[in-house]
């Protein structure tokens, strides 16, 4: 460790007067904190994901273009938590832990829609017009990422594919999958075929979406006795610094600036952004990049406002011992969410596929000064790692 970091440790203030923290009791408090604002973000998916459930069943009781607009709303709006927890990711976690961590049920991407239903191409695929498979929880779990990753069967874009469809339109004309409410008439009026097996297999969707939120919900739910968040906070401090400066670090650089983004740059190609069928990629990127600032500063904003956290974030710990790097990061981060959320800063402005179209200059600019920002705010994360001794991460 570095002769800074020990000293404070050890009890030794890094300021005059001796009554300042200690950086170990900083990392203490950033630890609680961190662990806070994780289960109230999960907390916070979890009660979406049960208002899109509810959306969803009543989508397919009564298929219509109201109740399928009322889900399609319901889903839009689950992912504006979700997507801030992504940060606490990457470590094996309770999200993503290799044993039974339910990230790859929540929110795997890419996706081949083959796997699941129609498409365009193929109008008797998936696992829907399949009559020999039952649409039950042991079929589709059995069923995700099997003969490859991109199977994906379960989650928040299975879901998003089962109601928006492949977004087959130009990306000039700025529109998303167009799949229509009549898939899941049963009855006179009805089209593509299977109609009330695609039903079945969304509700059962909205329903094992709720369940895996619960799990992570538990682990880091404060009035457990034995979890994660338990041993995350009980244990020592630096392994739990460690652990959320390597989520930041992953998530900012391999993830978002990576496969997310500049892969999707390159290509040019619509199938390649995070939430195709739905135009929502922007949203992605913007709740992200503030899932990060959320550690960094010790603050979350939930749904229910008095249920907002506020404490220690990494940067008091950074702060104390190198206070011009903390700066940086935070001016960084600040840049990266405000590059995120001009992507589509209203309706009214061009979806990602059209950004990332080939030879359209100004958009393709907009991607790459987000993807600037991201490996910038990467390095410095990187440099604060490097101050308390700690091995960059590898993706």
């Amino acid at each position: 460790m570095a002769a800074p970091l020990l000293l404070a440790a050890c009890g030794s203030s890094p300021a005059e007067g001796g009554n300042a923290p200690t950086v170990g009791e900083l990392g203490g408090r950033a630890a609680s904190t961190y662990a806070q604002i994780a289960y109230q973000s999960y907390a916070d998916s979890l009660e979406m994901a049960e208002a899109l459930d509810t959306a969803l069943d009543a989508f397919v009781a009564d298929p219509s273009p109201a109740t399928q607009d009322a889900a399609k709303a319901a889903w839009l709006a689950a992912r504006e938590p979700y997507l801030q927890t992504e940060v606490y990711r990457f470590y094996d976690g309770p999200i993503d832990n290799p044993t039974d961590g339910p990230e790859t049920a929540l929110n795997a991407w890419p996706m081949d829609e083959a796997h699941v239903d129609y498409t365009q191409d193929d109008p008797s695929s998936g696992i829907i017009n399949n009559t020999d498979l039952a649409i039950d929880e042991a079929t589709v779990r059995g069923a995700n990422e099997a003969g490859g990753e991109e199977n994906i069967a379960l989650g928040f874009h299975p879901i998003e594919f089962l109601l928006w469809g492949q977004d087959n339109t130009a990306p000039s004309e700025e529109l998303p999958g167009q799949r229509p409410f009549t898939d899941y008439v049963t009855g006179d009026g009805g089209t593509a075929t299977n109609q009330d097996r695609r039903g079945a297999y969304l509700k059962l969707l909205g329903n094992l979406l709720i369940d895996d939120l619960q799990k992570v919900v538990d682990a880091w739910d404060p009035s457990a006795e034995s979890n994660f968040r338990s041993s995350f906070e009980g244990g020592n401090w630096e392994t739990a610094l460690e652990k959320m400066l390597t989520g930041m670090i992953v998530l900012s650089g391999n993830e978002m600036a990576g496969q997310r983004l500049q892969v999707a740059l390159d290509n040019g190609d619509q199938e390649d952004e995070h939430s195709c069928f739905s135009d929502n990629t922007h949203r992605d990127m913007a709740q992200d990049a503030r899932g990060v600032q959320n550690v960094w500063l010790g603050e979350y904003r939930a749904l229910d406002s008095s249920r907002s956290v506020s404490g220690t974030g990494i940067r008091e710990v950074v702060a104390a011992l190198d206070p011009d790097l903390a700066a940086r990061i935070s001016a960084q981060i600040a840049e990266s969410v405000a590059r995120a959320d001009a992507l589509r800063p209203s309706d009214s402005d061009p979806p990602f596929d059209v950004l990332i179209s080939l030879g359209n200059a100004e958009g393709n600019q907009k991607v790459q000064d987000l993807i600037d920002s991201l490996l910038a705010q990467e390095s410095l994360l990187q440099s604060a790692f490097a101050t308390f001794g700690f091995t960059v991460p590898q993706p």
